[in-house]
């Protein structure tokens, strides 16, 4: 039987299966908003602040005014975390553009809305992570920042939807995507790393996300003295790299081990990626901001 949860929904705590939100909020009738996803571990969310901000970075560039403040924000999705009685958490905080008119301008919505979602999830790619991940080149090409900054993680995702199904349809596990210059952005939930020489590589954020996950593989990786470098990369240097990986908050740290039929390597998950696999897990398992 599946565990039950609730979802925070504009100052009510409601079950999972209630009616929750107006069907003229902006939210769900533009993808006017946005979100993070946050993991709690053993009773603790990790890198919650960090998350919060990014939230707020995104509301921000939308010119969306929140509902309630950074702090206050922090303490709901606590009491959410802890109303649904979980340790091992997937969170979804959400800000919509509120409930307006079906007109195109936010004007007619008066007061931006609030949700959090706490539910039971395992890691997307958990049971991928010892024998590696099959990711295939999406013809999608990713949304360029002249439309839309990618740091915005906005409620409109149908880029993203639209690479992922093509990923599905052809057996793979994640889609890559590129810019729209040819070089590589981003997989369509997550970050992209490539290993070459011992060197970790990864692409600038102006074409993808600034993820939480990126950040902490850059760290640990420089932890154990591995060099890293933030550089563009083309389809052919993820072709001949010697481990390939992507981060992030739901996929945690994957290793990839093929790409458009062509092996990574070995064709096996690289030593780098499972060390920096081995180091993440310590981590989440022993830090993050306590529930309960």
């Amino acid at each position: 039987m599946a565990e039950k949860f609730l979802v925070y929904v504009n100052g009510e705590y409601l079950p999972e299966d209630a009616k929750h939100i107006s069907v003229f909020d902006h939210g769900f009738l533009y993808g006017d908003g946005v979100f993070e996803g946050i993991r709690a571990y053993n009773g603790r969310i990790f890198k919650l602040k960090e998350h919060i901000e990014r939230m707020y970075e995104s509301a921000k560039a939308i010119n969306l005014n929140p509902p309630v403040q950074p702090g206050e924000l922090e303490k709901i999705i606590i009491e959410t975390c802890r109303k649904s009685k979980l340790k091992d958490i997937y969170i979804r905080p959400i800000f919509t553009r509120g409930e307006g008119d079906l007109n195109l301008s936010p004007v007619s919505c008066k007061k931006s809305g609030l949700i959090v979602i706490a539910k039971p999830l395992a890691a997307t790619f958990a049971e991928k992570s010892q024998k590696g991940l099959r990711l295939i080149t999406a013809p999608v090409a990713r949304m360029p920042p002249q439309c839309l900054s990618p740091n915005v993680k906005s409620l409109n995702y149908l880029n993203n939807v639209l690479a992922r199904m093509f990923a599905h349809y052809h057996g793979a596990d994640e889609a890559l995507m590129l810019d729209i210059h040819g070089y590589v952005s981003e997989a369509s939930g997550d970050n992209i790393f490539y290993v070459k020489n011992g060197l970790v590589g990864t692409p600038p954020t102006a074409t993808n996300l600034k993820g939480i996950t990126r950040m902490t593989a850059l760290e640990l990786a420089k932890e154990i003295g591995i060099d890293t470098r933030i550089t563009q990369c083309t389809l052919f240097d993820l072709y001949n790299a010697d481990e390939v990986f992507v981060t992030g908050t739901a996929a945690e740290i994957g290793p990839v081990v093929e790409l458009d039929g062509q092996k990574i390597g070995d064709g096996k998950p690289g030593k780098i990626t499972m060390k920096l696999i081995v180091m993440y897990k310590e981590l989440i398992n022993n830090n993050g901001t306590p529930i309960y």
